[in-house]
């Protein structure tokens, strides 16, 4: 499949106006071609506020129920989704409840067995928790069901989540959803671990209010302390980062470089042998998450809060080395399931179809999503993988889309159009789960099939990839590469990727499968790595990268880090 390269372009007065706050002037026109606004404050006093006329609706509600809660020693029982997001928001909200003196547990569903959200199945395994109010955080706004069965139970809920509504909202005593219908928040990206900490910011000053904190039993939290966690959940649910998420993500990242650091941060960057006082958004998104995912998916997601809510410092590092350990594990799993993938694709350059769906009864159903998102990003289309599901004759789908194809609204569309085939499904546009009858696979094909074909166009599905241009090497110094790694990249901002034309001086193929070049540009000379690629590469290259700052015996520097090369001959 071929890859089309588009150069980004920014509005010059604007990337001036960057350039004079003291960032460089490559950095400056990067950022103006993302939408960045001179003049806009950057730090934490200049986030979107919980409450006003563009505050979270239900908010207020919520807050007041928990307080009610917190004041009468009812107990709080915080149901979690099983990844990272659901992880950090319960953490949030366990160590938020717990500084505001409340009596507070949690509980995850089993992946396996329960499925996503708060079911009937959920209801009944925290009962024996003894709850006297449910708090879920990144799951209830399609929980209809099981919010029901716990109103019958006499257990109220309050509902924190982001995913997106479907055509009515669950009878929750409150909820709290920046994507629910009628709320005004600006910010729709806010991640579930981002709207919790929006909750527990109104659950402070309705407490403040009520003199909850005036006798000195219990001192007001700082919030702010626990913003490393809302990096961490925002950055690994690939949400957008929005103005107001970077903000959230910057902030975070400087409460984990400092010694306040979560304790279970501090050791999972530790045991993935990197220094969290140079830790980046990057870093968060392909090195921690996973490992903190990899609970999730691969046995008990309470592995992953019990790290990131102890304050025992040993505790949080054997915790992080299990989780190091299931993370190794899922990668193997992983690694088998793509070669399975393999000799099922056809090549891509034959490919005709807008969408994939694929099953296979011996994959890892905690693994599927992180293979529909590798097989995406080689085929460019919307996918769904299936394992087998926890009832004998159905299967669970977990898929991942391409920018203009909306997943979730595509389920609510098949639901609608083809009444019975999809039995749950949610999420949100660009990854969404769902349950079939595996009966009813091919049926499901030909409807995903029909609406790929209805909502996209060809160029929808073309390779195309935004880039930055061009950079000279006397530019591309060690300073500017660590500038440029200090700023905050992921979805929708995403990092730099440049190109440019260079002569081939040397090649060495490294484990068989890798190169490392020696490049030259108008008389300068640069390393390179280009993994996954051990063919003789051209004498003159056209190669789209990255930078980055390679660190031997105390001296840095820059290195390319090759993305795509194609021939410049």
């Amino acid at each position: 499949m071929e890859t089309i390269f588009v150069q980004r372009h920014c509005d010059a007065t604007i990337a001036s106006e960057i350039e004079k706050s003291g960032k460089p002037k490559v950095l400056a026109k990067i950022l103006a071609s993302r939408g960045e606004i001179p003049g806009d404050g950057n730090s934490l006093k200049d986030i979107l506020p919980w409450n006003g006329d563009r505050g979270f609706k239900g908010v207020l509600d919520a807050a007041n129920i928990l307080a009610d809660a917190v004041q009468g020693a009812k107990k709080i029982v915080i149901v979690a989704d099983y990844d990272a997001d659901g992880a950090t928001a319960c953490a949030v909200g366990i160590r938020s409840l717990r500084a505001m003196g409340a009596i507070v547990d949690f509980a995850v569903p089993d992946r396996m067995t329960m499925g996503y959200g708060l079911s009937v199945d959920v209801i009944d395994f925290v009962v024996p928790m003894k709850p006297d109010l449910l708090l879920t955080v990144d799951n209830g706004i399609s929980s209809h069901a099981g919010i029901n069965y716990a109103a019958e139970l006499g257990i109220p809920v309050v509902v924190t989540d982001h995913h997106l509504a479907g055509e009515t909202v669950p009878d929750a005593v409150a909820i709290v959803n920046p994507n629910q219908p009628g709320c005004p928040f600006p910010s729709k990206n806010l991640a579930g671990v981002g709207t919790i900490f929006y909750a527990m910011l109104a659950l402070r000053h309705v407490l403040k209010e009520r003199g909850h904190f005036a006798d000195g039993k219990n001192q007001i939290p700082n919030m702010a302390a626990l913003l490393d966690l809302v990096a961490l959940g925002t950055v690994a649910d690939i949400v957008k980062l929005d103005r107001n998420n970077r903000i959230l993500v910057a902030e975070g990242l400087k409460r984990i470089a400092a010694d306040t650091c979560n304790p279970g941060i501090a050791a999972l960057s530790q045991v993935a042998m990197k220094d969290r006082a140079r830790l980046t958004s990057v870093d968060l998104g392909f090195v921690i998450g996973p490992r903190l995912n990899a609970a999730g998916r691969m046995d008990d997601m309470s592995v992953g809060i019990q790290c990131l809510t102890t304050d025992n410092a040993d505790e949080a590092m054997e915790l992080a080395k299990e989780l190091d350990r299931l993370n190794k594990e899922r990668r193997e799993v992983e690694t088998t399931m793509r070669a399975d993938v393999e000799r099922l694709l056809p090549d891509t350059n034959d490919f005709d179809r807008y969408t994939l769906a694929v099953y296979d009864p011996e994959w890892h159903p905690g693994v599927i999503g992180i293979l529909a998102s590798r097989i995406k990003e080689r085929i460019n289309r919307p996918v769904i993988t299936f394992a087998k599901g926890t009832v004998d004759g159905e299967i669970r789908g977990s898929g991942r889309s391409i920018s203009g194809f909306h997943l979730r609204d595509v389920m609510e569309r098949i639901h609608i159009t083809h009444p019975g085939l999809i039995i749950r499904f949610g999420g949100h546009a660009m990854a969404a789960g769902l349950t079939i009858d595996e009966s009813r696979l091919d049926e499901f094909k030909d409807a995903f099939e029909k609406i790929g074909r209805e909502w996209m166009t060809p160029e929808v599905l073309s390779n195309r990839v935004e880039h930055d241009g061009a950079i000279s090497l006397s530019d591309a110094s060690v300073e500017l590469v660590e500038k440029i790694g200090a700023e905050i990249w992921g979805q929708g901002f995403p990092e730099p990727l440049f190109a440019g034309d260079f002569r081939v001086v040397k090649q060495k193929i490294m484990k068989e499968k890798h190169s490392k070049l020696t490049l030259e540009q108008g008389g300068k000379t640069i390393e390179a790595v280009l993994f996954n690629f051990a063919d003789k590469a051209p004498e003159r290259i056209k190669a789209f990268y990255t930078l980055m700052v390679n660190e031997w015996n105390g001296a840095k520097k820059t290195e390319l880090n090759i993305k795509h090369i194609e021939s410049a001959a």
